[in-house]
């Protein structure tokens, strides 16, 4: 097996190479939890989608690899709408994956009744006090709870379904790095819709090609346009917690941030 390797941003080891001459992609990651997680969700995912998951052990997965493999990123920003279009093909495959009862392996490490945690838990980091705007904080936790009491069904989600997440496999596209997160269908867009950042934020028209895509999804999928606004509001300022905890750059989160909540 010939390998070719990088380190990515999230302190993973990710190599491509051949097996039996089939092409491959093996993944090492220091945090053994995450790697069974993700390699749940894949299986979870496994026809609706995704990359179909080898082998896996404590650390490492061996992944089919997507050929040509380019990610969605490359429609940005020229064929924006498009990529909106391919997103929500995307999404409409994965949301058909059921919620698994229990997996044995995670449970025994600790994971909750269904392995995979609900949106409510990554979201009750908004109770806590962040280096932050408080009327960012405050507007956030009031539409966090309005949220989650809609009336839509809780479904698995992707939970990090990006432009570089989605992968070209010959005429179709797979999906990879799943975070397995239970909760909203409209969460799931919110990541796709402040990315690619920051070339996304360097658009003098950025607002309006948020705009659009909130549009765009909306009509596709059905969603009220203000519900993903809200979302989107929702998860920009969680994923600018997130950063305050890892002692990351806040700097964009802190202008998307700014972007949905001055949004008309």
């Amino acid at each position: 097996m010939t390998l070719l390797c990088e380190l990515s941003y999230t302190y993973n080891y990710v190599m491509s190479g051949f097996q039996k001459g089939n092409p491959v992609i093996l993944k090492l990651g220091l945090d053994s939890e995450a790697v069974k997680i993700e390699a749940f969700a894949l299986k979870c995912f496994a026809g609706y989608g995704a990359v179909k998951v080898l082998a896996t052990n404590e650390n490492a997965l061996l992944l089919e690899q997507a050929i040509p493999g380019t990610s969605l990123k490359k429609y940005f920003p020229d064929k924006d709408i498009e990529a909106v279009q391919i997103a929500c093909k995307i999404m409409k495959k994965l949301h058909h994956a059921k919620i698994p009862d229990y997996h044995p392996s995670l449970l025994q490490s600790g994971g909750g009744a269904n392995n995979f945690p609900h949106i409510k838990d990554w979201l009750s980091a908004l109770d806590k006090d962040w280096d932050l705007p408080s009327h960012y904080l405050q507007k956030a936790r009031k539409l966090r709870d309005q949220l989650l009491q809609t009336a839509e069904q809780d479904i698995l989600l992707h939970g990090d379904l990006h432009h570089d997440n989605i992968l070209q496999n010959g005429d179709d596209w797979m999906v990879i790095d799943p975070k397995g997160v239970i909760g909203k269908p409209a969460y799931e867009i919110t990541a796709f819709i402040r990315n690619p950042i920051p070339d996304l934020l360097s658009k003098q028209n950025a607002i309006k090609i948020i705009q659009n895509r909130i549009i765009a999804f909306s009509d596709i999928l059905n969603i009220p346009k203000s519900r993903i606004a809200d979302w989107c509001f929702v998860g920009a300022v969680l994923s600018w917690t997130w950063a305050i905890q890892g002692n990351l750059d806040t700097k964009y989160w802190k202008q998307i941030t700014k972007v949905f909540d001055e949004m008309p």
